[in-house]
């Protein structure tokens, strides 16, 4: 009981995040609802990891093609943050074993009860990253989209995650830099003109500059393998991969074997 008071007391959890993203509950799952922005950013992030992945492991001692229904057949994947499973379940249709996390009770209830309806086979867990790498548990790939500028202490969760990383396997990060445009954008823009996003949702001062993201990955034994940021196009309404990471941005690293 000692050791799971303290790895709450100092773990990466910051409990006023937990409860504001855990007041949620099923209207993750409504495209109209709260969380409508990222129902609108899913798909480049799934397109982006399909091919990623796909490109980096092999199947059989074979390159994959990363176009397949089924490219992500059988990989080992941990989904940290998860909410109610936006990401993780079209990464499960994709062939993926998928593992995902939340300390948040409601997200992981609502999460459960969408797979339910959708015959997917995802273990769900409400559990914190660092209690799940107490275990030991080890993954070809995890994943923290959209969740390090919500921690506590990004260097200690940041080697939590990728301590779950297997030899050859990746940690893929998703998150916002921080600078003006990111401030005027995702702030101001997304929270209290456009209000894609409930206000409170974001802390400029907690947002992530690539560089300092791609210290801490290299500070704790991780390779960087890729980097791009993604941007939103108001004349088709979608978000597509783009050099700028000024704003949104996706980083990519490897253990090395």
């Amino acid at each position: 009981m000692a050791s799971q008071e303290k790895l709450h007391r100092d773990g990466t959890i910051d409990p006023d995040e937990v409860a504001r993203f855990d007041r949620l509950g099923a209207q993750w799952w409504d495209p109209n609802g709260p969380m409508r922005a990222l129902h609108k950013f899913n798909p480049v992030r799934v397109a982006y990891l399909r091919e990623l992945l796909g490109k980096h492991f092999l199947l059989d001692g074979k390159p994959r093609d990363w176009r397949s229904p089924v490219a992500l057949q059988g990989l080992t994947i941990l989904d940290i943050g998860c909410g109610a499973g936006i990401l993780s379940e079209p990464l499960a249709r994709l062939g993926a074993r998928m593992t995902a996390i939340d300390p948040a009770r409601l997200n992981i209830e609502a999460a459960k009860e969408h797979a339910a309806k959708t015959n997917l086979a995802i273990d769900y867990r409400c559990i914190a990253a660092e209690e799940l790498a107490a275990e030991g548990a080890v993954f070809d790939v995890v994943l923290a989209m959209e969740v390090v500028e919500h921690v506590r202490n990004i260097g200690r969760f940041l080697a939590e995650a990728a301590a779950m990383a297997r030899p050859g396997g990746m940690l893929a990060a998703a998150t916002l830099n921080r600078t003006l445009k990111s401030f005027a954008f995702a702030i101001l823009g997304a929270e209290y003109v456009l209000r894609w996003v409930p206000r409170g949702t974001h802390n400029w001062t907690q947002f992530v500059a690539p560089r300092e993201l791609a210290k801490a990955l290299r500070d704790v034994g991780l390779r960087i393998k890729d980097e791009t940021g993604v941007v939103y196009d108001p004349l088709t309404g979608k978000w597509r991969l783009s050099h700028d990471m000024d704003v949104n941005y996706i980083m990519a690293a490897i253990r090395p074997e």
